[in-house]
């Protein structure tokens, strides 16, 4: 779940309303498509529908396509909601979908665990870091032309592309340099 909402850039809503295949479900907000190359994520937002292109990573322990395909496969699940609810104290997936205060949990429970922010306290960390912290992470890490992160993040302007890019080299594209100077 993690790794998909971090390399889609998705909202937490868009996490959790995701649907093995299309029209599976009344409430769900969009669907997956696992390919070759990749994975084609598909949401219904404010404004229409807008495709997310998710590539293969270089490593399967860190590739999203595979995490999911993994999560598929041993959840045995085939329709309906993509994420959903543990039964049993853990053993079993119901049928459930996931609401989004879970991602925002998840999120916050992984950077607490993996030490993320160290210089800060426990509390200040979880503080910091939120449902939000994956789409935000995302347009803040990806080395890329900005173009590029607004049109996956499906942001009308690139204004708000650059509130979300919180550590960004704003010399990286050197005009000056660029133009012989």
């Amino acid at each position: 779940m993690l790794l998909l909402g971090f390399a889609g850039g998705l909202r937490r809503s868009e996490i959790v309303g995701l649907d093995v295949k299309k029209d599976q479900t009344d409430d769900g907000r969009g669907w997956i498509e696992i390919l070759d190359k990749g994975m084609l994520v598909t949401l219904r937002g404010k404004t229409g529908w807008r495709e997310v292109e998710i590539g293969r990573g270089s490593s399967d322990t860190t590739c999203p396509v595979a995490a999911l395909d993994r999560w598929l496969t041993m959840a045995r699940i085939a329709h309906g909601p993509l994420f959903r609810r543990m039964t049993g104290q853990g053993k079993a997936v119901g049928a459930d979908r996931l609401n989004d205060q879970e991602v925002a949990r998840l999120v916050k429970r992984a950077a607490l665990a993996a030490g993320v922010r160290g210089d800060l306290s426990e509390s200040e960390r979880a503080e910091k870091f939120s449902g939000h912290s994956l789409r935000a992470g995302l347009a803040s890490s990806a080395e890329v032309d900005e173009r590029y992160v607004q049109k996956h993040l499906g942001h009308a302007s690139a204004e708000m592309t650059r509130k979300y890019q919180r550590r960004r080299d704003r010399f990286r594209v050197n005009l000056t340099k660029a133009s012989g100077l």
